[in-house]
Formats: C-alpha cells, structure tokens, sequence
C-alpha cells in the first residue's frame, strides 16, 4: 500500500501546502514538512478536527427503530354455538443501537455516577471535619470554663480568709479615722481582680473561634483534596477505557451497521409481500396504534367560558334551523326548543324566513344582521358579466300593447281584423287559451300586441301580460257591458302604472250600447275624456273595422308621450310569454325582448333553465336571425320548459348560467319542500278528530306554461273541507308512459289539455283501464273535474213521512204484548219502514214495527181512513191518544 505524504494530500484535497500544515498542527498533528507521511488515523483526526471548526455536527444516525405488524385469523365458538373468525393482529417494535452509541452513553453515565460519589463523599467528609471540630471546641471551652471556676473559687477562699483576718483586728483596735482606708483599698483590688477574670474569659473565647476555624479549614482542605484525588482516578480509568475502545477494528463497526441495513429491509420486504396478499385490510376492534387505551384519551382541554359569547349572526332571506343553530355555536335541538315556545314547529332541515329567524337569533341572546343570499350573490355576479350596453345609444322602440278583457268580448278577433289573419276561428270553443304575441307594420309605425285570455282561470296570465307590457288596451263589448274579468284587467292595469285605452267593441250591433259602457265604467274610476277624464274611449268594431284606426292612432299618439325608447345593441334581455314542449322541436319558448338584441347562438338563461339558441322564428312561423326591443319571438333550444314571466338575459359564460340555473333549481324544490311541509302540519291539525278528507288524484299535461298554471289554481280551488283535489303531477307536453303508471300507482285520472298521448301511453292506458280524457275547452275539465268530485261527497240525507195512525185503545196480547187499535189518519203505513212514538206531539220512543194487522191477517200496508192492530216492538208503554209515525230516510245526491 503506498504511502500519503502532506504533499499529495494536499494535492488530493486541492489545498495549498502551508494551509494543510497550519490545519494539521491545529489539530494536534506533529507534521511539519511537506515529504513527512500521514497515517490514516491521523487523517481522521485531522477530519474530526476540520468538522468541528466549521461547526458540522455528526448526523449519523445512532439508532434505527423496526415495526412489523403481521395479522391471521382463528376459528373460535361463539355463546350461540356458531363458529365464527376472529382476525388478530401482532405487532413487533425492535430498535437497533450502535454500539459506540451504547458505549458512549454507558461512559457518560459512569462519569455521571463518579462525579456524584465524589461530591457524596466530599461532602460526607466536610460533614465529618465539621464535626470533629466542632467537638474539639466544645471540648477546650468546657475546660476553659472549669479552669475559669476553679480560679475564682481560690480567689474567693482567699477574700474569704482575708476579711476574717481583718475582722479579728478590727475588735483588737479601737474605731480611728485611718481604719476606714484599708476598706477602700480592698475595693479597688477587687476591681482589679474581676477586669482581669474578664480580660481571660475573652482570651479564652477567642482561642476558641481560631480553633475551631482553623478547625474547619483543615477538614475542608483534606475533603478537596480527596475529591480531587477521587476525579483524577477515575478520568485517568475513563481515558484507559476509552484508548481501549479506540483500538477496536473498524470493520467490526462496519459489520454491525450493515446488519441493522439488512435486517431493516427484510422486514419492509416481508412487510410489501404480505400488504399484497391481503385483499382487503382487516379490521382491528382493539385500539388503534399511537393510542393509549386509557380514560384519559376521552378527555379534552376544552372549558366552558364562563360568561356567554355574543355572536353577530348573519341571516339570509331564508335558512334551515340547523344552519341557524351552527351560526349560533347551539345545538339544533335548544332551537327547536325555543321555536316551540314561540309557538312554531319546525324540523331540523325546514326552512324558515329572515324574520323568524331575526327572532329566534334575538331570542337565543345573539345579534342578528341581515345579509345577502347565495341567490343575490349570484345575481349580482350574472349582472356583472353580462355584456354592457351603452346608454347613450338608445333608439325608440315599438310599444307593447296588451289586449284585456272579459271572455267573449272580441279582443282576439279585433286582433285578427288589425292583423288580417283569423286566430279566433282556430281556437277551441272560440275563446283564447293562451297568451299570443304579434307585431304589426303600421303607415305610422309598428306595434307589438299581447293578447290575453279572458277567463276567470287565467287570472295570473292577465296579470302577467299586464307587468310585461306599456300601454294596456281593454275591450268591452257594447252588448254586455262591464263584466267581472273587465273589472279585473282595470285592476291588474292600474297597478302596472300603464295607460289604459278602453275600446267599446261591437258596436254595429242593435243591442249596443256605448254609453251604458262610459256609465258602467265611471263607477270604476275610470272617466273619458269627453267627461273630463284621462281614459280615452274608442268605438270600435272587430267585424266590419269601424274605429280600428282611431284605435291605432290613440295607441301611437300615446306612445310618444311616453318617449319610449331602449338600446338596440349588446346582451338581449327580456320575459318570457309562453313556454311548451313540441315533439321533434323540444322546448319552445315565446320571449318579448324588451332590450339589446337576440341572435341565434347566443346563451340563454331564463329563470331555472338555460341553453344556446338553436333557433329563432316569429309568430308567422317565418326564421329569422336576429330580434330587436319589443319584437316576440319563439326561441328554441333550451334544456326545459320555463315558467311564464320570467326574466331572460344572454350570458356571456355558459358555466355561470349552469351554477345559476341549477342553484335556482334547488331553491325551487326547497320551496316546494317548505310548502309541503307547511300544509302536511296545517292538514294534521285541521284532520285532527275530523273524518278523512276524500281527494281525487289527477295527473294534468298541458300543451304550455300558462295553461297548466292556470288549471292548475282553477283545479285547487275546487277542493271543500270534505273532498280536495290532488295535483299528482303537472307538467308541459305531450302524455307518455310514465304518466301513465304514475296515475295508476296513485289511482288517479289522466288528463290532457290541447295534448294527446303517445301509442304507448295508449297501449297501457287499454291495457290496465285506466281513465284517461283529452280536453280543449277549459270549461269542460273543470266541469267534469267537478262531477267526479260530487261523486265522492257523502250523500245528504232527508227523512220522509210515510203516514201517521192515532192510538184508539190498547188491548193486551200474551204474544205481543200491548197492541194498540189505531186509525190512520195520514198517508200509509208500512210494515217495513221505522216509526216513532209520539205523545203530545213529543217523540218518546223510536224503533220498528214488530206487527201491522188488519182483522187477523198481517198486511204490508194500511192506507188513509183504515183501522189496524199495530204492535211496537220493544215498547209496551204505548197509551191511548198517541201517534205513531212511520217515515223513511232517502239519500240525496250532493253537487259542488
């Protein structure tokens, strides 16, 4: 093996000689030229060296953690006897230390443990010296204190001795001046005496102090230095156990890491094979891992606040209770709790309105602030995208005319006389059923009509044609006068706000009369002009035209008053008139564009339905392309029929129009939902102790919108409190098979309007029986609707008197009993018919007749003026002078 110098080190490694020599004796190494050999020892010193100058710390991992989990399954017998197949899982955790990780720790410990014995034992000698010196001092103050006693003692003796001897002079001499002055002297010795006993006592103490510190000092020094000795002995074993482990061979290191690899991959391997294996994984009824099986998991660090948070809850227009409760941060039960006690019953999933639920947010102790709906929120989006036009570019535009009044009085054929067509002689029964649109070319302009129906059952269609409209037109016939539908268009005129325009049609006729018209109408407020009014009135005639163009120009003049005017370019908006589904053509919808303009290709939404224009035609059935303000056209392509009245605007993004169409779609449903739940709570009280109410199933198909509409309200409100009427289902379009089974399953009939049923509608309709009626009159579904109701109202019953016999006498009969002798005096009498007991003209019994004898034979009937025995049955206490009355009761047939 060749040798490495510093040089070709330094060449390995691309750094300049000098700078590895100045690393090198950095580290510790005794290099110091370039030709002199590095070992590889000394290169890894030099290695751990350089990482720790420049701060890089070992990230080896010292510890590898295996988890296998392995699971089978056994047969056990379960308490019933049945076998049943427990799945069981084992799960195994193993982790791998490396031992210079272990040795290291093990190291670090006994250095721990050593220092702690060392500071145990220096301080358990300290403790010990303490002691020792403390004894010591105590020891050589107690002498002291003993040797201290024993002087004073003597000293005392010897005072004691002294002043006897003096005494003994004191009775020899006689009492002179000069004895007094030994007294003295002996004071002053005494002093002398006691501040040198006091002087030692300090001494003493004093020796004492320095003892015991010196003492002290001595013991703690002898502690340190045990310490001391005590670490160096054990660094000096830790440093021999570590060169020891120095010496190791490196490929043992090796060994050990690469089993720990190979061990983990076996167990990942082994870990694949048996996941594959597996179809599905088991499911485990013990605790899942990570988790401890202990009452402690079930708690949580959450407190209740101790004052209540007042929230500000948004509401929309509507809400469930259980959005609410959520906004409110409550349980959905506490506000059904409160609803009750206001006095509503509500579901969690029920809708309520705004104001409710401003109540119920006031009520729970929160505030409440109104906000936008999702449905608002995506209006105010639509309208944004929708292409803007440009408002100082509006063009006039034709006015739309709306024809009102009472069925019959001419409005369609006044129509057909300014249109020259004849719309009238088309129409079932003579009477307009739906709601046309036209424009006509007039010398002085063009003109866009509405022609409405006239019956009472299309009250919201009036009204409709009333809102979509600027200038209304009311005809009233010269013959009939004003009617309730006349009336009723005043009404739904005047509060559009348009001009009204009444046309007194029929007036070639002998019977007519214009001015009963004017009188008639001046009792609705509605004053001509020639009487001082603002109503203008014109004489018209639909058949011979007389007053048609007087007509044309006060609709003309009056559309200059009112300056009407729209832009003609940018995104079409409009309403829709009439809505059908054709087959082979689908959805056809009547739309008024009331601004911009329509082209074929554009996207449509209208209301909850939205589609690209396929194909646009007008009311000649003639294609065209584009259609301006005020111009009707018929639009096709459309996903679904729309409801009559609904706005309709082109919309740039198709995606919008679907989110807004389907959104619409819910709120619908969950309208009707809410509805239905309003009526089933209503039914269940109103129902409550009452017998059942009969309905009549009915599945209804209509050729467009608005006749459904109004059959449909003219069909509720033939229900009573006894028999109702029961919309299985309305829909648009022609009747096919699952129209059928669904008035089957409900035991229903099938009706149509203006439609006909498919060839397999027909085949099962013959097949199961089913009553199936095709109209196109509105007033013969209604009639015949109203006869199938009359049949199930429960017959009235009426009583009938028969006859009337007067009680003569009453005669006893061992088989009878008491037969009473009477005379008719009324009608007949009849065996079989129930009678009554009448005393005084009061009833006093009620029953049958157990016996009707003429002589001795039995007989059936007695007629006027004839004597008979009659025997009650059941009733003994029959007197002379009553009556017996024999009457029947007969079942009248009822009629709405």
């Amino acid at each position: 093996m060749a040798e490495t110098t510093v040089k070709k080190l330094a060449d390995i490694v691309g750094t300049p000689v000098e700078k590895l020599l100045t690393q090198m004796k950095d580290a510790g190494l005794p290099h110091g030229d370039a030709s002199e050999v590095v070992s590889d020892e000394q290169k890894q010193q030099l290695l751990a060296h350089l990482r720790k100058s420049h701060g890089a710390a070992d990230t080896e991992a010292k510890k590898i953690t295996l988890k296998r989990k392995s699971t089978s399954t056994i047969k056990t017998t379960g308490a019933a006897g049945k076998s049943k197949t427990v799945n069981v899982e084992v799960r195994k955790k193993r982790t791998y230390v490396k031992r210079e990780t272990l040795e290291e720790q093990e190291r670090e410990e006994a250095e721990r443990k050593a220092a702690e014995e060392a500071a145990r034992l220096a301080e358990e000698e300290k403790r010990q010296a303490e002691e020792v010196a403390k004894r010591q001092a105590e020891e050589a103050a107690s002498k002291k204190e003993e040797d201290a006693k024993a002087r004073a003692e003597a000293e005392r003796k010897a005072a004691g001795e002294k002043a006897a001897e003096e005494k003994t002079k004191r009775v020899s001499v006689p009492k002179t001046a000069a004895a007094k002055k030994p007294a003295k002297a002996e004071t002053a010795e005494e002093k002398a005496k006691r501040e040198e006993a006091e002087r030692k006592q300090r001494e003493a103490d004093e020796a004492k102090r320095k003892q015991e510190a010196e003492t002290r000092k001595k013991a703690e020094e002898e502690a340190a230095r045990r310490t001391a000795e005590e670490a160096a002995r054990i660094a000096a074993e830790l440093e021999k156990r570590g060169d020891q482990e120095e010496k190791k061979p490196e490929e043992e290191e090796d060994k050990g890491s690469s089993i720990v690899v190979a061990a983990q991959e076996a167990s990942y391997q082994r870990e694949e094979r048996q996941s594959r294996r597996r179809r599905r994984k088991p499911k485990s009824a013990g605790v899942a891992h990570g988790q401890m099986k202990s009452s402690m998991n079930k708690q949580h660090g959450f407190k209740t606040p101790t004052e209540k948070k007042i929230y500000e809850v948004e509401v929309p227009e509507t809400i469930t209770v259980g959005d609410l409760a959520q906004r409110m941060n409550i349980k959905a039960k506490q506000l059904i709790k409160a609803m009750m006690k206001m006095g509503e019953m509500a579901t969690v999933n029920q809708f309520i309105d705004q104001e409710t639920a401003f109540l119920l947010v006031e009520e729970m102790g929160h505030k409440p602030v109104a906000s936008k709906g999702q449905e608002e929120v995506l209006e105010d989006h639509l309208a944004g995208m929708v292409v803007n036009r440009d408002e100082g570019d509006l063009n006039d535009r034709a006015p739309v005319v709306t024809i009102m009044g009472h069925v019959d009085h001419g409005k369609t054929s006044l129509l057909d006389y300014i249109r020259k067509a004849k719309v009238a002689d088309g129409e079932a029964g003579g009477i307009t059923q739906h709601i046309g649109a036209y424009h006509v070319e007039h010398e002085k302009g063009m003109i866009t009509f509405l022609d409405t129906p006239g019956h009472a059952a299309f009250t919201a269609m009036r009204a409709r044609g009333a809102k979509a409209t600027d200038i209304v037109v009311i005809v009233v016939a010269a013959d009939d006068g004003v009617m309730p539908q006349t009336a009723e268009a005043i009404d739904h005129a005047k509060a559009s706000g348009a001009p009204i325009i009444i046309a007194v049609n029929k007036i070639d006729k002998e019977q007519a009369d214009p001015d009963r018209v004017r009188n008639e109408l001046a009792t609705k407020d509605v004053i001509p002009e020639e009487w001082g009014g603002e109503y203008q009135f014109i004489n018209v005639s639909a058949h011979s035209g007389q007053g048609v163009d007087d007509l044309l120009d006060a609709i003309l003049l009056q559309s200059e008053l009112l300056e009407l005017k729209a832009p003609s370019t940018g995104s079409a908006t409009g309403v829709v008139i009439e809505s059908r589904i054709e087959k082979g053509r689908g959805t056809v919808a009547s739309i008024l564009i009331q601004a911009g303009e329509l082209n074929i290709g554009d996207m449509l939404l209208a209301g909850a339905h939205f589609g690209r224009v396929r194909a646009m035609v007008d009311e000649n059935g003639k294609p065209i392309k584009t259609a301006g303000p005020s111009i009707p056209v018929e639009v096709l392509g459309l996903d679904g029929a729309p409801e009559a009245g609904e706005q309709v605007q082109v919309v740039p993004d198709e995606k919008k129009a679907r989110e807004v169409a389907e959104f619409r779609q819910e709120r619908d449903r969950d309208l009707k939902l809410k509805r239905q739940q309003a009526s089933k709570l209503e039914n269940l009280f109103e129902n409550m102790g009452s017998a059942e109410t009969k309905t009549v199933n009915i599945v209804l198909k209509t050729d467009v919108r608005g006749s459904l509409e109004a059959l449909t309200g003219a069909l509720h409100d033939l229900g009573t409190d006894e028999v109702k009427v029961n919309l299985v289902s309305a829909g648009v379009g022609a009747i096919n098979e699952s129209d059928v089974n669904l008035a089957m399953t409900s035991e229903g009939v099938l009706l149509g309007f203006n439609v006909r049923a498919d060839s397999k509608a027909k085949k099962l309709c013959e097949q199961e029986g089913l009553d199936l009626r095709y109209y196109s009159v509105i007033y013969e579904l209604i009639d015949d609707v109203k006869s199938a109701m009359s049949g199930l109202l429960a017959p009235e019953k009426r009583e009938e008197i028969l006859g009337t016999a007067q009680v003569r006498d009453v005669f006893r009969s061992s088989k009878f009993g008491a037969v009473a002798g009477c005379m008719v005096i009324e009608g007949a009498l009849y065996r079989n018919r129930p009678i009554r007991v009448l005393r005084d003209d009061v009833v006093v019994f009620e029953g049958e007749l157990e016996s009707l004898r003429r002589f001795k034979d039995d007989v059936q009937e007695v007629r006027n003026g004839m004597e008979c025995g009659i025997a009650v049955k059941s009733y003994n206490d029959v007197k002379a002078g009553d009556k017996i009355e024999v009457f029947e009761v007969k079942e009248v047939a009822r009629f709405l």
